[in-house]
């Protein structure tokens, strides 16, 4: 009897090792197929099968698949969005191809380019921050005259905050169009940028699974112009009627983009006209959020999402109640990291549910001003989100590092 396959498209650095270790619980043969396998330490520490294949080439990754099904039989498909926000399409296309439980790829290329996801929601009647779309710097700046400061400008495609700004006066508006159209940007096709009012009030996440809002997270972000998180907790405080106008909001996107296959994440800002709505994701959010989920409502989302690509019965069922949450660890300079340490001290400290260090002595950082600039995260979880945060803040002050600049060109 030939064994059953998890196909996994690209890998991730923080869900990857997730969906492996669920796959293999649950008794699947995890197969990852990636255009660069190096680039995802964890299939080698783990010696995970994995077959290089360029995965922006359809017909290639349907030609491994029929070779594969020489040796397995093919059980599901999925992956990973990383920088690459085709890879949900491609899934969603190859998964129709081989008869296989799997999202609309129609509904999730159009939810991935941002500007088309907003074109839908607004005329749904789903509140939406101003938005216009430009090709080019003239096109930016008549925008920015028109939407007014403090605006975003964003790449229409992309994830991980990568490319986004807050441009809060005219530099730095001109700042980031010549960061953008400059040459530092890599464009996947012709730029097209997002210039979109600035929406001001506490962030959310909110978590889906098929049309269930599983649970909403309140988001912190380091300081402007970037958008980097610090922190995310789960449950986040809220009234019950704010509670519930996300939870209808959520909903309502999925409707209007056709979602509600599988996981769907939807992030919000509460403002002076009620949620306005940032972004939909047709798919998990990236690690830690999986993590808090889990500890805070007891539902492992990434193995309910493997049932699910598999065929089986899922278990959205909540089984306790905490409050979680995570801390991440953001460089403060570019340089080199000389030392990190105090990992174990803080894995030490009652209610620490995990430590994670992303890199190690010696490495270059050159910060980017997104989710590349985390070092790493710390979790932690409690009956209460005073204590949470009480422990979460003792972890995280027993963890040190040092990073020695880069000399400067004058020395």
């Amino acid at each position: 009897m030939a064994t059953n396959a998890l196909i996994l498209v690209e890998g991730h650095r923080g869900l990857g090792p997730l969906y492996v270790q669920a796959a293999q619980r649950l008794g699947l043969h995890p197969v990852t197929l990636s255009a660069d396998p190096a680039q995802y330490v964890y299939l080698a520490a783990e010696s995970i099968e994995a077959i290089r294949v360029d995965t922006d080439d359809f017909d290639a990754l349907i030609r491994e698949c029929c070779r594969l099904l020489a040796t397995y039989d093919i059980a599901g498909i999925t992956g990973f969005a990383g920088d690459d926000e085709s890879v949900p399409a491609t899934v969603g296309k190859l998964c129709r191809h081989f008869d296989l439980p799997g999202p609309n790829p129609a509904s999730v290329e159009r939810c991935c380019d941002k500007f088309a996801q907003r074109q839908v929601l607004s005329e749904a009647g789903v509140s939406v921050p101003g938005y216009r779309v430009a090709a080019n710097a003239t096109e930016v700046e008549s925008f920015a005259a028109e939407i007014g400061l403090p605006l975003i400008l964003k790449p229409v495609l992309g994830s991980g905050s990568i490319g986004v700004r807050l441009c809060r006066d005219a530099d730095e508006l001109a700042e980031h169009i010549t960061y953008l159209l400059g040459g530092e940007h890599v464009w996947p096709s012709s730029p097209r940028i997002l210039v979109e009012e600035f929406a001001q009030g506490p962030h959310y996440c909110i978590e889906i699974m098929g049309n269930e809002v599983i649970g909403i997270g309140a988001l912190d972000f380091c300081r402007p112009p970037h958008f980097i998180c610090r922190e995310f907790t789960y449950p986040a405080v809220l009234t019950d009627d704010e509670h519930d106008s996300i939870v209808d909001v959520s909903l309502s996107c999925l409707r209007a983009l056709g979602l509600g296959w599988g996981p769907t994440n939807v992030e919000l800002r509460w403002t002076k006209r009620g949620p306005v709505v940032i972004e939909v994701n047709p798919r998990l959010a990236g690690s830690p959020c999986p993590e808090l989920v889990q500890l805070a409502y007891g539902i492992d989302l990434v193995t309910e999402h493997i049932k699910l690509v598999i065929g089986a019965q899922w278990n959205l069922r909540r089984r306790h109640s905490q409050t979680a949450a995570a801390r991440l660890l953001v460089a403060d300079r570019d340089g080199i990291l000389d030392w990190i340490d105090g990992d174990s001290r803080a894995a030490a400290v009652p209610g620490v549910a995990e430590v994670k260090l992303y890199i190690g002595p010696k490495t270059p950082i050159v910060r980017q001003g997104d989710f590349r600039d985390c070092i790493g995260h710390v979790i932690a979880s409690s009956p209460c989100p005073a204590k949470t945060d009480s422990i979460l803040q003792r972890a995280v002050d027993s963890i040190g590092w040092s990073i020695t600049p880069y000399p400067s060109l004058s020395e």
